[in-house]
């Protein structure tokens, strides 16, 4: 029996990197996963990887900074699978300008899909992971939730934000038996991690990238997956209103001259 014999997941943005990673891992544990993003292709493809590695899975196009759609997405888990116990807030999208270049439609889209997102799927959820007598949320932040970059202004915003409302929600539900955690990734080999960067500059990029991690390599989406895997599964009911980071070491270096 896997990790997560027996319990039903959605994870959003699970089209590619993480979320896709994750997806595949959630069935190999056991899980029940219910596939959510936005492209269709891509959505689809992830269901049938994470059938192909033991699980059961379904795709349903998702945008979750829309209501409905989130309404429907959390009624077709349900529906097919009898319940919900665990929900991988994982959909998230960055934004690479100085914050007085972003127009207000920068901002406004990323924090529907960032934050919104995150309140949406969170508010159609709690009732049947109640229903369940308790169940798992994970919030995906970063570390940049927790410390920042020039140019990701409105990023940085939703993933500090995503802290707060973390922990109130952790705080609002833990009478429920629900647990509700953060998971803050570091640098991951993801394709959002190399937006705007043109196929001439990637080599150089990763090089740089790679130099920064005390580590000495970019973390993989299958390394995150198994952070939420571990979240998923954790026993350890005690366990609430945590930020747990993954990156490598980033946040723990002190970054003198020498």
């Amino acid at each position: 029996m896997g990790r997560l014999t027996g319990k039903i997941a959605i994870v959003t943005g699970a089209g590619q990197g993480i979320g896709r990673a994750s997806a595949i891992a959630f069935a190999r544990e056991g899980a029940q996963v219910v596939v959510a993003n936005r492209t269709r292709e891509t959505g689809e493809e992830t269901a049938q990887l994470a059938r192909s590695a033991g699980g059961e899975a379904f795709f349903v196009p998702t945008d979750v900074s829309q209501s409905d759609q989130v309404r429907r997405l959390v009624g077709a888990a349900v529906s097919h699978f009898g319940g919900l116990d665990i929900l991988f807030n994982n959909a998230g999208i960055g934004c690479d300008k100085p914050l007085a270049d972003l127009t207000e439609s920068d901002w406004e889209r990323v924090v529907a899909v960032n934050l919104t997102g995150h309140y949406l799927c969170c508010k159609y959820a709690i009732p049947h992971l109640r229903a369940r007598g308790g169940g798992v949320i994970i919030n995906m932040s970063s570390v940049l939730g927790f410390t920042a970059l020039p140019g990701a202004s409105v990023y940085c915003a939703t993933k500090s934000a995503i802290l707060g409302l973390t922990r109130a929600l952790a705080l609002e539900l833990a009478a429920d038996g629900i647990r509700v955690h953060v998971l803050a990734p570091g640098s991951v080999d993801t394709p959002m991690l190399w937006e705007g960067v043109s196929p001439d500059e990637l080599p150089a990029a990763r090089r740089d990238v790679t130099a920064a991690q005390p580590v000495g390599y970019i973390g993989t989406p299958e390394q995150i997956a198994e952070a939420a895997v571990w979240l998923a599964a954790n026993p350890v009911d005690f366990m609430t209103g945590s930020a747990v980071m993954v990156d490598g070491g980033i946040l723990a270096r002190f970054p003198a001259p020498r």
